[in-house]
């Protein structure tokens, strides 16, 4: 990835989000996070260049925060090591209220236990910064549509971590509400979530759009009030139906 420094001004511009229009109609608004000038302008530019709508950059992390609610982008591309806050609390910050932001970590570290974190605290994917310009772009594509993304081998040892959640276990509340009843697509589209298949999988392997497939996990989310794909697959993993 080149480092010339030229992007795109810091300001956010306020653009409000075009519900009423199909994601394919527009391009995906992303924001840059990265205290280093030189990198974040490189990334914001290829990306731009790619055709993505840059909306905003942002330099540390309160920053981000009030950038992020200001542009209201569809993915976050996010360092971790950030000034002021950290990328882990950004997302923490934004990811609950903002249901349909996503996260796409790019760090330097490629260490499990800040790949686990940052997944924990609502990231949708991983990637590392030795990644190419083609990798980067493609991996803000599939974010934008709810799709894990991870630089290969931390795919396996986020799965792990699910799995080791889940065998954890949950005190019981006396006073628990019963649990809500999903569809029988939904709990379809919830195992094979929990398989570790992407959106575009789970439409093929049903032969539904990937919208369909977005739907139908957004809903889910609604109605077992989840707030990630985290909370999603150790709901999925502690009722065995990964296994099913």
């Amino acid at each position: 990835m080149s480092t010339q420094n030229a992007g795109p001004q810091d300001a956010p511009q306020n653009a409000p989000r075009q519900d009423g229009v199909e994601a394919a109609d527009r391009p995906i608004k992303v924001m840059v996070v990265d205290d280093h000038p030189m990198w974040r302008d490189a990334v914001a530019r290829d990306l731009a260049e790619s055709g993505f709508d840059v909306v905003a950059t942002a330099g540390d992390g309160p920053q981000a925060v009030r950038r992020a609610k200001a542009a209201n982008p569809d993915v976050l591309v996010l360092d971790l090591n950030l000034p002021g806050m950290p990328g882990v609390q950004v997302c923490k910050e934004l990811v609950p209220s903002h249901p349909g932001l996503r996260v796409l970590v790019l760090s330097a570290s490629g260490e499990h236990a800040d790949v686990l974190e940052a997944v924990k605290s609502g990231a949708t994917g991983y990637l590392l910064k030795s990644a190419s310009t083609q990798e980067l772009t493609d991996a803000v594509r599939s974010t934008a549509n709810g799709d894990p993304v991870f630089t290969p081998g931390l795919a396996g040892l986020v799965l792990g971590e699910y799995r080791r959640l889940a065998s954890d276990p949950v005190p019981a509340a006396s006073n628990e509400p019963k649990a809500p009843q999903l569809t029988d697509r939904e709990t379809e589209v919830l195992r094979l979530v929990a398989k570790g298949l992407s959106y575009k999988q789970i439409a093929e392997r049903l032969v539904i759009s990937h919208r369909t497939v977005q739907n139908h996990v957004q809903n889910t989310l609604g109605k077992l009030q989840l707030h990630n794909r985290v909370e999603l697959v150790r709901y999925a993993i502690e009722r065995g139906l990964d296994d099913v």
